[in-house]
């Protein structure tokens, strides 16, 4: 007589269908998403994946699902409603954007200590003091997205949810933060790139990335770290008047943060940076698949593609080697500083966001301007 199946229990169920959304929607806390998240959320997530949304999106999404249920469920001690009452809404802004003078003389101001202990002893809150505004509507935008999505109209745009923002943002002025605080303009380039000196698969590996992270347009970390052999194309080496040819590539990208999934965006790479690329796939006898695969402490090749976040810590640890403050720059200090180095070296701008592919010209041009106002005859009257 065949033993009959164990069945599963609710937490084990959404882990296992977490698991089949995985290959499009990596989820590193697989086991504590299954037990925060609820059946509903899980087939939103679901849909959001056959629906196309892109990945990064929908990275971001279940980040901030996942904050949004935990925090629901520390300050009610219940599951989100759908679609969220407007006084929830105008509880979540009171909880995170608050004066902390007045919190001073008020322990009740802003988020109560439960709550904050809540969210910090399970990882979820890390910050001390009140959130950054942008963090805080960036959550609201994407519980209002996940709101429409389930079919349900949200009170996100009402009069008191709005004032209730912009009060509180007024009443804690901050100054917005660079993404990187240093851009990783040419002569810093040469520096990051001079830790890479040997032949170790590290240094080839870390080499290419940084010459081909920059030189493809600061492309994103994300973009970076999901390359694949599929999307490179060798083209016609470019003549030269006084040399040998330079090697070309083309970098297939397919949909970006910026695209449609029917748009197929291509950048192109040439001289260095090709040969740099080349090396390290012959190093590391890589013909398909990931292109930059993350290395084990022995120096052994894995399968799998590194994390985007490993582009990030592997600028900061070549900055830190080259003398550098590390906390100073991130993995998108090498899209700006494509981007002010283009500036420096009078490329017009529309030819630099050919590469970029930057859409907004209002955006590429603060870097050209940030760049040419410090070298400028303004900046220096005196």
């Amino acid at each position: 007589m065949a033993k009959p199946k164990k069945s599963l229990t609710a937490v084990e169920r959404r882990a296992e269908e977490l698991d089949t959304i995985a290959a499009v929607l990596p989820i590193e806390r697989r086991d504590e998403l299954a037990e925060l998240l609820t059946d509903h959320d899980v087939e939103t997530l679901r849909h959001l994946v056959n629906a196309g949304m892109g990945d990064n999106t929908l990275r971001a999404l279940t980040s901030d699902l996942a904050y949004l249920e935990a925090w629901g469920l520390a300050a009610t001690g219940r599951s989100l409603p759908w679609p969220a009452p407007e006084a929830l809404l105008l509880k979540f802004v009171a909880h995170h954007l608050w004066d902390p003078q007045h919190r001073e003389t008020d322990p009740d101001h802003g988020m109560p200590v439960d709550v904050d202990e809540n969210l910090r002893s399970r990882g979820f809150l890390k910050s001390v003091g009140p959130h950054a505004p942008a963090t805080v509507r960036r959550r609201l935008a994407n519980w209002s997205t996940l709101t429409r999505w389930r079919g349900f109209d949200g009170a996100f745009a009402s009069p008191s949810v709005k004032s209730a923002i912009r009060l509180a943002v007024r009443a804690v002025p901050r100054t917005r933060g660079r993404k990187s605080a240093k851009a990783v303009t040419g002569d810093v380039l040469a520096r990051l790139l001079a830790t890479c000196a040997t032949d170790s698969l590290r240094d080839l590996r870390d080499r290419a990335i940084l010459m081909v992270a920059f030189a493809s347009g600061g492309r994103r970390r994300s973009e970076i770290a999901g390359l694949r052999v599929e999307q490179l194309s060798p083209e016609t080496p470019i003549e030269t008047p006084d040399g040998a040819p330079l090697p070309s590539l083309a970098i297939h990208l397919g949909r970006t943060k910026t695209t449609t999934g029917d748009q197929d965006e291509i950048v192109y790479l040439t001289g260095r940076p090709v040969e740099a690329l080349n090396a390290w796939l012959t190093a590391a006898k890589i013909e398909s698949g990931s292109v930059f695969r993350a290395i084990g402490r022995w120096g052994t090749l894995s399968r799998r593609q590194i994390d985007p976040q490993s582009v990030t810590a592997i600028l900061k640890q070549r900055a830190e080697m080259a003398g550098l403050d590390s906390g100073e720059f991130s993995a998108h200090g090498l899209r700006s500083g494509f981007l002010t180095e283009a500036a420096i070296r009078n490329i017009p701008l529309l030819e630099a966001m050919e590469q970029s592919r930057h859409r907004s010209v209002q955006q590429a041009s603060s870097y050209y301007n940030n760049a040419t106002r410090r070298s400028g005859r303004a900046a220096r009257m005196l």
